[in-house]
């Protein structure tokens, strides 16, 4: 019975015993780190492929043009919006349709969708200043939501989606 009690009171392996305990709840930080950067990289490229549609569907095709001028279609909009994501390597086939209101148009405007789920909406009014009660600006805007699965092993968080939203808008130039 004393060698069993001299040999529990003994140090011997208690720097292994605390690597045990204290390695996975350092991995699983270090995951959170990677998993969250990742997240946040997604928003900010379909963040920026909103912008890249908003701009492409504001623009006119020709600007030099003396007629009226005419805007990209839909179709163009979405490929620019597609180009952008495949770029980062995002599989544009995820892209949900996004759940924000329809913004208030201006003269003439509207919203469609298009094959991707992403919502183009032209001639609405623009987010005017805070404070401030300016004549409306009309532009175009551009929305859509990407969705994210993080990887979190034996945690509550395994394989929860988080639906990402992206959205862009430009105003019309004529």
């Amino acid at each position: 019975m004393r060698s069993i009690l001299r040999k529990l009171g003994r140090e011997d392996g208690v720097e292994i015993l605390e690597a045990a305990l204290v390695l996975p709840l350092v991995f699983m930080f270090l995951l959170g780190i990677v998993w969250f950067g990742r997240a946040f990289n997604i928003y900010a490229t379909i963040t920026q492929a909103a912008q890249q549609g908003a701009i492409t569907a504001a623009r006119p095709t020709c600007a030099t043009c003396p007629a009226a001028n005419t805007f990209p279609s839909d179709a163009a909009v979405d490929g620019a919006i597609v180009a952008v994501l495949q770029a980062a390597r995002l599989d544009p086939t995820q892209i949900l349709s996004p759940t924000a209101p329809t913004p208030t148009a201006c003269a003439g405007g509207g919203c469609a969708t298009t094959t991707h789920n992403i919502r183009v909406c032209r001639s609405v009014i623009l987010n005017p200043p805070a404070g401030t009660t300016p004549p409306d600006q009309c532009g175009t805007t551009v929305s859509f939501q990407y969705p994210f699965r993080a990887y979190f092993p034996s945690t509550s968080l395994n394989l929860q989606t988080v639906t990402l939203t992206g959205q862009g808008q430009s105003r019309t130039e004529n």
